[in-house]
């Protein structure tokens, strides 16, 4: 009777072992599980964080691409075509970029945005101002890159008039990157955005006095016609 008393107690034994070996486990599975969630997400925000980054260096250079090839102020040497082209290349990478931003935007389970948080101005609860900013922006940055592509197809009037929305996207981009970018906060991020804004404001002030000189000279008399009509 006593080795099956033994017999019973080392079973009971190895029983708890067994459940306390099954428990440890399903906690480490649910542990593993917990952790790759949390690693999701911070990948997911990371992933929004750089590729809004890259979508605004992006349009920014194509903007400033563009400048240079309508107010022709470019480096020497470099041939109108290839800044075309490079102009429309910048272009589509920063929608590229921006689809990735929203899509990862969506994916993280961080903030929880809807569809309607990134489709709807002032729809989201988080940074409805920020965010408002860059629902605008995404518009005018389809609007400008789809008439572009179908710039063959479309008046020459439609396009330039749709492309001039280049500037306030550009706007409202950084604005959007400022207000609601978390590594737009440093001084030299800041300092930065600041220098590029203002050279792209002095390129629009030289495209700008150059529209109004080219609008103004068919108005304007020769020299040579104001002598003739005096002496006459």
């Amino acid at each position: 009777m006593g080795r099956d008393a033994g017999d019973c107690d080392r079973i009971d034994v190895i029983q708890l072992d067994v459940e306390h070996d099954d428990d440890r486990e399903h906690d480490d599975r649910r542990r593993a599980h917990t952790d790759a969630g949390l690693v999701m997400a911070q990948l997911w925000w990371y992933v929004a964080r750089a590729s809004g980054i890259v979508a605004w260096a992006m349009l920014t250079a194509s903007v400033l691409w563009g400048l240079m090839l309508s107010t022709k102020v470019r480096p020497p040497r470099v041939r109108p075509a290839w800044t075309l082209d490079l102009h429309r290349f910048l272009g589509g990478v920063a929608t590229i970029f921006t689809g990735l931003h929203i899509a990862s935007i969506f994916l993280d389970s961080y903030v929880h945005f809807g569809p309607a948080d990134l489709l709807v101005p002032l729809a989201s609860s988080w940074k409805p101002a920020a965010v408002a900013l860059g629902v605008l922006a995404m518009y005018l940055l389809v609007a400008v890159e789809a008439t572009s592509l179908a710039k063959r197809r479309l008046p020459h009037r439609i396009w330039r008039r749709v492309h001039v929305l280049s500037m306030p996207l550009f706007a409202l981009a950084t604005l959007h990157f400022v207000t609601a970018g978390t590594d737009a906060h440093g001084m030299l991020v800041l300092s930065g955005v600041l220098g590029v804004t203002l050279l792209v404001v002095a390129m629009i002030a030289i495209r700008v006095r150059q529209a109004v000189a080219t609008a103004d000279a068919p108005r304007r008399i020769p020299a040579r016609e104001v002598v003739a009509a005096s002496r006459g």
